[in-house]
């Protein structure tokens, strides 16, 4: 993973945007409540800044640290190498969070968004919003088995993040 390498994919930012996420791409938005109210919604963006999401669901994000805008980070798992580039970073009054684009050796083309959310009447949300095509021969071939595997890893995602925040708020 070269820190020069390009995106896999143009729309950068997309996933953070509002409206539809871009076409010829398979979409993928699933959202879980964590709670409400300020200290709920300041423990889940701290969360989803510091990988808990993906730690939680087994996976290790090198280097260690927040999720820093133009960051490659790796993403790992036994037989499994992720890598990626944080194209954002969100820190505003109702979402925090980050999204992350594929880079060349990516299983898959597209991006992901990890949000968390604060609606108006302060229920919080851990958020995930993505957009991918297959980036790899074995991805292709997979077909619906790799679309059952994503939907498996974001449901992993969703209750490790409400795991830790609900750890979080234990102490």
């Amino acid at each position: 993973m070269s820190p020069a390498a390009p995106l896999t994919y143009r729309e950068a930012g997309a996933t953070l945007a509002d409206g539809d996420l871009p076409p010829g791409y398979h979409h993928l938005d699933r959202r879980v409540r964590l709670g409400s109210g300020s200290d709920c919604f300041e423990r889940a963006g701290a969360a989803v800044l510091s990988w808990a999401a993906h730690r939680g669901a087994g996976f290790t994000v090198t280097p260690d640290g927040p999720a820093r805008e133009g960051v490659d980070v790796l993403v790992t798992a036994p037989l499994l190498r992720i890598p990626c580039r944080v194209v954002r970073v969100v820190r505003a009054a109702d979402r925090i969070g980050f999204a992350y684009g594929t880079l060349p050796g990516h299983p898959e083309c597209g991006e992901e968004a990890f949000l968390a959310e604060r609606d108006a009447d302060g229920t919080v949300w851990f958020r995930i919003r993505a957009f991918s095509r297959p980036g790899r021969w074995f991805v292709r071939a997979g077909g619906p088995v790799a679309r059952a595997v994503q939907r498996a890893v974001t449901r992993r995602y969703l209750r490790a993040l409400v795991q830790a925040v609900e750890r979080s708020g234990t102490g």
